[in-house]
């Protein structure tokens, strides 16, 4: 197989931190580990758009603020035939109150009808992410400063 016979899936997945520094995560379905809020990118969608409708789609959450993007990547999931994702990571704040909620999806694409039991940790978590989704963690402001250089779309 040849790298032109890979497909490549372009994402949009958010690191999503509260007033405390706690993480934003679910669990599955169909993934073993936490999981952010994270989708596919549709035709002539921006990541940033991406970020944002998949988030409400996911977890209800309307209103990001301070969006960031930390950093793109490629990364390889080793089924077959291999499938390579152009990830674009972002790091946003939210007001939420609530500390664990079950969101579920109502846009009518494939993940219509699933719910998503969601929940803050604090980061370094201790446990493992599907998907390697916790690659990037490291990027993530402390005590609110930023530290990370900012990108355009």
């Amino acid at each position: 197989m040849t790298d032109i016979d890979i497909e490549y899936v372009p994402k949009a997945c958010a690191y999503i931190t509260r007033a405390t520094g706690e993480l934003l995560v679910f669990e599955g379905p169909g993934h073993d580990g936490l999981q952010i809020p994270k989708g596919t990118l549709e035709p002539g969608e921006s990541p940033r758009e991406a970020l944002f409708r998949e988030v409400m789609e996911e977890s209800g959450l309307g209103t990001l603020n301070a969006t960031q993007r930390l950093t793109t990547d490629v990364w390889t999931r080793r089924e077959s035939p291999p499938k390579r994702y152009v990830r674009h990571f972002f790091h946003a704040t939210v007001h939420e109150p609530r500390d664990c909620w079950t969101h579920t999806v109502t846009d009518g694409g494939d993940e219509h009808g699933s719910e998503f039991d969601l929940y803050w940790v604090e980061p370094p978590v201790g446990r493992e992410f599907a998907l390697d989704l916790d690659d990037y963690l490291h990027l993530l402001p402390i005590d609110g400063s930023s530290g990370v250089a900012t990108a355009s779309d």
